[in-house]
Order: structure tokens, then sequence, then C-alpha cells
């Protein structure tokens, strides 16, 4: 077996190869299908715990698989990547234990130990390629700074949905609503209605959760949709964000879950968790959205629902259900706005188009505008 510097490069046996990336801390896998453009032909040639297979490569929570014989022509690299997924550092530097096994047919073939990074959330690990009828493994250990939408970008994944314009999307100025707070315990909402997260007598609350479900329509397939956050600041635009491809914001004031494939099953689908206390003051909002990355309708989505959970006491605070349906890929569910040293949360309900969280950066603006 040989060990790879970094850039190296070595000949692969014919045979199935698997790449196996190992970490002091989990770390997400994915890997690019590229074409001799330098990019890939489309999303589909994008395949991780999402999307996981695509003609001869099969994602694996652990590495990627590729047959080379089923790789189509097209393809000239599969790309090995990795990510972090907020559970553990917040940069590759501090992660330690990163190594990449490269083995064909079971037999280890490489191995390769990147050196000297430091800031890096994302990481091109190695790439398996061709060169005439031979395959090669190269030892890459580039990184970015900016996630794995960093990495997605450069290779042409469109991560990055067009909204339609904003004045389509005007939603029509809400009634003025009628504020309660949680002084007798849990509240329902209805869309436009808003709740002061304050108890008379009570501290502030400081770490809360946004549990986020739903189920498939009547039964049918299973529902792939995504939870995400975006932080409205000061001046009205979008800050940060925390979806499934970055989990982790503002040093962990944001946390992420991870991603729930299905919709199948009781209880939260996603979970946002908020340390509220640990946001920056320019942090106005925070605006809760759901977006079907395969681009499922929420016509087939049943028994959506958001809910505030107090971390400190696992009670439940809020809750909204969203009894309406349209054939939309997004949908903007709640919002926490700050007010003093407290928030209030309200509901929302408003559909959108967009398969990602950056296409809702616009229309969670616009809401803002129109909650003020």
């Amino acid at each position: 077996m040989q060990t790879l510097p970094k850039g190296a490069n070595a000949p692969l046996p014919p045979g199935p190869v698997s790449v196996r990336v190992t970490a002091a801390a989990p770390v997400d896998i994915s890997a690019l299908l590229v074409a001799a453009t330098g990019k890939v032909r489309g999303d589909a040639d994008f395949v991780f715990y999402n999307q996981p297979q695509a003609p001869g490569v099969r994602y694996d929570p652990d590495g990627v698989d590729v047959d080379p014989g089923a790789v189509e022509d097209a393809i000239e690299t599969v790309v090995v990547t990795a990510s972090l997924d907020g559970r553990g550092p917040a940069s590759f530097g501090a992660l330690g234990g990163l190594r990449m096994d490269v083995a064909v047919a079971g037999t280890p073939v490489a191995t390769f130990t990147p050196e000297g990074l430091g800031a890096e959330t994302a990481l091109l690990c190695v790439e398996i390629y061709r060169r005439g009828a031979q395959w090669k493994v190269r030892a890459v250990g580039q990184g970015y700074a900016n996630g794995l939408g960093g990495i997605a970008t450069d290779y042409g994944i469109s991560v990055d949905d067009e909204p339609a314009p904003v004045e389509q999307q005007a939603a029509p100025a809400p009634a003025a609503p009628s504020v309660v707070n949680l002084d007798k315990g849990k509240v329902s909402l209805a869309k436009r209605q808003t709740v002061s997260l304050t108890k008379t007598g009570a501290p502030p609350l400081r770490r809360v959760a946004m549990g986020l479900g739903w189920d498939p329509a009547r039964g049918g397939r299973s529902i792939d949709l995504d939870a995400s956050a975006i932080v409205i600041g000061s001046r009205g635009k979008k800050t940060d964000s925390v979806w499934f491809m970055s989990k982790s914001a503002f040093k962990g004031a944001l946390e992420h879950s991870g991603d729930n494939l299905t919709g199948h099953g009781e209880g939260d689908d996603e979970t946002i968790e908020v340390d509220l206390a640990k946001l920056p003051d320019d942090a106005q909002a925070i605006v809760f959205v759901v977006n079907s990355f395969q681009g499922q309708r929420f016509t087939e989505v049943s028994r959506a629902y958001c809910r505030l959970i107090d971390l400190d006491t696992r009670a439940e605070l809020v809750r909204f259900e969203l009894t309406d349906s349209k054939p939309h890929t997004g949908v903007i569910m709640s919002v926490l706005r700050r007010s003093g040293v407290a928030w209030t949360m309200t509901a929302i309900g408003e559909f959108h188009d967009g398969k990602t969280v950056r296409a809702m950066y616009g229309p969670a603006e616009q809401l803002l505008r129109g909650l003020d």
C-alpha cells in the first residue's frame, strides 16, 4: 500500500474502488462526478446522503464506492469531499485524525493524510479519475473556508435557486396581531399570529429549539424535505443561515440536527437549536423555512408543523400547524424576532418556490419588511 503526499497520484488495479474517510469527529461525505469541462453536468452528478447514487458511484456514510466500469463515459473524475457536520470542531485544522484510505476489491491500495489545514470547513479529499483505459487516484487535500456550498458552487452545482421577482412574492400586509405571552402555558398559533416568548416573573428564554415535522400525504412515497434557518440582521438583510450543507453558525449559537430523508414516523423530523443569549446583537430575526431539494411539492405533504421548545425544561412552548398546502417547493413556517431582551414568535405559513434555503433569502428579507 502506498502513502501518498499531497498532489501525488497512483494507478489503480482493475476492480471496484472504495474510498473511506476517518477523522476524530464525524464528517459528511459526498462526491462530485466531473466531466471534461471541469464541472458537473447537473445536480444529478452530486452524490451525497440526500442523493445517494449515480451511475457507478454510491454514497456510504464513511466514504464513496466507485465502480469504474459503470461510470458514464462523459465523466472523467469522481471527486470525494468531506465537510464538517457541526457536531465537532469548527474547522479541519482543529479536527485531527483525518485520513483517506483507498482500496480496490477490498485490498488496500493507497492512504493519504492531509496536512497544513486551518480554518477550512470543507475539503477536497481525493480524486478517482481516468487516463485513457487506466483509472488512478490523486491525493488532493484542498480546503474551503465557506463549506460544502463553496465546493458545490465551484463545480457547477446549482445550490442557489433564482427566486421569483420580489414584487410577485410580496405578501399582503397583515392585520395587526393580538400578541399574547406564555403566562397561560403552551400557545397554539394560527397564521400571522404572534406570541411574546415571555412569562411574567420569569427570566428571558435562553436556549430554545425549533422542531419541524411533516408526513407524506395519504400514505404516499417518502417526502425528503429540508428545514433551515435564515438570520436577518439589523439592515434587513440575511447575515447567515444553517441548512443541510452548513449545520452551524455564530460559533454554535445555531445548530442544525441533520437531514431526515423520508418524513415517516412520529415526532420532529428536523430540529434547529438556538442559543438566544449567544447570538450577536445584530441578529434581529431568525426565519425558519422548509424546502424540497428533490422538487416534491407541498401538495404531497401532510401534517406539517413547527414547535418551539425550551431546551432548559424540555417543555413545548408554541406550536403552529400548517393546515393548507400549495404546489410549491418551499414554505416559510415561522419567524423569531428580537424584542428588547426578549423574543417573539410569529406563525407564517407562506409558500414559495426554491429547492434550497438560498432561494428563500429574498422572501425572508421581504417578509421581515412586511412585519415591521
